[in-house]
């Protein structure tokens, strides 16, 4: 297992090297420069000028990339952005757990309903709630992101006010956030009326942006489980004697789980890219929405820093999801 580790965490040099190559000339293919998106009408040829040569982009472009390399890999700075002035690093610190949050709260959305609605599904294959739940998973799947959230926010918030549609804490709030993860300070410093207020404006992009995941969760869940209750052992496991119930906790629903658990992964890395569209719509301050606004605004260091950043995060998701195989059926092991 150290070995498999160990091997697993070496790979991430090529790859993280891959994707700093893809990002840093993807930006740079991007029409217009850092420079004539913040000046806009006052970009004189001057400006842009001196803009080009403080931040380093008059330079050969292959220079430009061994410089940015040599920056973020040896002395470890993610550069300054060019529209805010602060370290990306900084930025990155006080944006990421905004989005982890969501990213939580929106995959326990997703697992909570997804096992036991793919679960049950496959237990009354081919009946209602079976055919219910695949058209409901299919409309999960079907509808844009940015769409669900625009309706949810219109009939939970506009039409009957129950729940807030921007934000992550009422902005009335005078509360200080020390680790930036407004859960778990509220939890720490026992403020339940806080908790109370950050997680109602958690639930309407965790549904959001959990939709699809929970669609995806449970057709994969009743795919494995359709798969799994037919296997040689289960009938055993039925011929001896055994409770329902444990027959399929044990022997259905656990080895179900191991497809399962890699889309679980896969997901919770695309939460991070889904989070750009949901950000957007409820205003929630975190990577997504600061991502896009790096767009617009050609800021090339916090695009770098933040899609880099992304991956290596998206990366160590899946090494996570592996080694839990082992954990979720022993049989499994690494050499």
């Amino acid at each position: 297992m150290l070995r498999y580790i160990v091997r697993r965490l070496l790979l991430l040099i090529p790859i993280l090297i891959g994707v700093s190559l893809l990002i840093f000339f993807w930006i740079r293919a991007l029409p217009g420069s850092p420079a004539e998106a913040l000046l806009g009408e006052r970009a004189t040829p001057a400006l842009v000028q001196a803009y080009r040569q403080k931040y380093g982009l008059n330079k050969p472009i292959v220079q430009q990339y061994f410089t940015y390399l040599k920056t973020t890999a040896v002395d470890r700075d993610l550069g300054v952005s060019v529209a805010s002035h602060r370290q990306v690093w900084s930025e990155i610190r006080l944006k990421f757990p905004a989005t982890i949050e969501l990213a939580v709260a929106a995959m326990i959305f997703a697992v909570v309903l997804g096992i036991p609605l793919g679960f049950f599904a496959a237990k009354h294959h081919g009946r209602l709630f079976d055919q219910l739940t695949l058209v409901g998973s299919l409309l999960g799947i079907s509808i844009p992101i940015f769409f669900l959230a625009i309706i949810l926010k219109y009939l939970f918030a506009v039409r009957w006010h129950l729940l807030p549609s921007v934000g992550r804490i009422d902005v009335t709030a005078n509360v200080k956030h020390p680790t930036n993860f407004y859960v778990l300070d509220a939890i720490i410093t026992g403020d339940w009326s806080t908790l109370w207020d950050v997680l109602k404006h958690l639930v309407l992009p965790a549904i959001a942006l959990g939709s699809i995941p929970l669609a995806v969760i449970t057709r994969i869940t009743r795919a494995a489980v359709l798969d799994v209750q037919n296997e040689d052992y289960v009938r055993t496991a039925r011929a001896k004697g055994l409770p329902p119930l444990t027959v399929d906790r044990r022997h259905i629903l656990r080895n179900a789980l191991l497809p399962v658990s890699t889309i679980i992964g896969l997901q919770t890395g695309l939460l991070l890219s889904g989070a750009v569209l949901t950000e957007t719509v409820f205003a929630f301050p975190g990577m997504g929405s600061w991502l896009r606004d790096a767009i617009f605004n050609r800021d090339y260091p916090v695009l770098q820093g933040g899609i880099l950043f992304l991956a290596l995060v998206f990366v160590f998701v899946n090494l996570i999801v592996d080694i839990s195989y082992a954990i979720i059926n022993p049989r499994i092991r690494y050499s």
